[in-house]
């Protein structure tokens, strides 16, 4: 039966060794504006106090001890309001200026609220690109992140894999590769996500799930191409192949069980087909959806998906350090964002 497995007296040490341990955020959305509402208006959204509480947990996690390697930031780290307001630049560096405080390395995601502020060209020039931190290893044809060799840079994808120390592996993939945010219209790229949303998604508002046989075509979303799914094999099968444990990175979640239907990646099938033929795999770490979610897959991978800041009351908090054991990743909450110990199945 897929669950939270129980947490276990003792289970945070017991005859386990610590390996290391990592810090994870997700859509922070920073906006010097009031508070506002979701699209629905169900929900409140702390824009300007959304940073207050990234410098709170920047300070956190400078306090904990050597064992914290990076961070992982999952994506949306500016509001899509910024554009409306031209303040993209001043809010970016804003946050980037609380980042900097930390200590350690920090591995960025983009979400869509990067992309209603900037090109991909803009992101990839920009401190929000956290590639030159990849590992240096050669993987083949598919390991440059573009899908041919003529391809131009607003055709590449954003996507690199890492490991912190031997026997574990982080790989971070690039949800928004199929999109039509943030690509040059005139790319074939961009023309063949709009083609494949419109066939999707007839709705004139196409952020409008209203109707869909599959919710996830909407425009807030976007997915992977078929050359970065080819990349992420490869990655996997090196992992695989050398006996290392792999968490996935990235800022849509993949599996209906860690999220609601209307935020889930384009091509979710195709990416949990690619983890599923792969044995390295232990968890699949995302954030876009604000409330938060967890699953247990039917192939042991735990999918975690990240509480966002933007909606986490002042008086609270949603940040985490993630503590990795030879048997287990014990996820160690803050405000909204709950324990969780996460056993290694394989």
């Amino acid at each position: 039966m897929d669950e939270t497995p129980t947490w276990r007296p003792g289970s945070l040490t017991g005859n386990s060794e610590l390996c290391f341990s990592f810090g994870v955020i997700a859509d922070i959305q920073y906006a010097d504006l009031e508070d506002g509402y979701n699209f629905c208006g169900s929900r409140r959204r702390y824009y300007r106090h959304s940073l207050n509480l990234l410098q709170s947990a920047v300070d956190e996690w400078n306090k904990e001890d050597s064992q914290l390697e990076f961070v992982l930031q999952l994506g949306d780290i500016i509001d899509g309001f910024n554009a409306q307001h031209k303040t993209s630049e001043s809010a970016l560096r804003r946050v980037m200026n609380k980042f900097k405080k930390l200590r350690i390395p920090i591995h960025h995601t983009w979400g869509n609220h990067e992309l209603y502020n900037f090109t991909r060209d803009y992101l990839t020039q920009s401190e929000l690109n956290s590639k030159s931190l990849e590992d240096q290893i050669f993987l083949g044809s598919a390991a440059s992140g573009q899908d041919s060799p003529g391809a131009t840079a607003e055709e590449h994808y954003y996507a690199y894999h890492f490991s912190p120390v031997p026997k574990f592996r982080f790989i971070l993939l690039d949800a928004y590769d199929l999109s039509i945010l943030g690509r040059d219209k005139s790319t074939q790229k961009y023309q063949d996500s709009l083609k494949l949303l419109k066939e999707k998604n007839p709705n004139e508002n196409l952020n409008s799930p209203t109707g869909l046989a599959e919710p996830q075509f909407v425009e807030f979303n976007g997915g992977f191409s078929q050359a970065q799914l080819d990349w992420f094999n490869e990655v996997l099968t090196f992992s695989d192949t050398n006996q290392e444990k792999v968490v996935v990175v990235s800022h849509i979640p993949v599996h209906p069980g860690s999220t609601e239907s209307v935020c889930l990646a384009w091509n979710y099938k195709d990416a949990l087909s690619v983890i599923h033929s792969h044995q390295c795999v232990v968890c699949f770490l995302a954030g876009h959806l604000h409330d938060g979610g967890y699953y247990l897959d039917s192939h042991g991978v735990h999918h975690l998906t990240l509480e966002g800041i933007v909606e986490t009351p002042p008086e609270s908090h949603a940040f985490g350090t993630i503590h990795v054991y030879d048997d287990k990743l014990v996820l160690k909450g803050r405000g909204r964002i709950p324990d969780k110990v996460m056993y290694y199945t394989g």
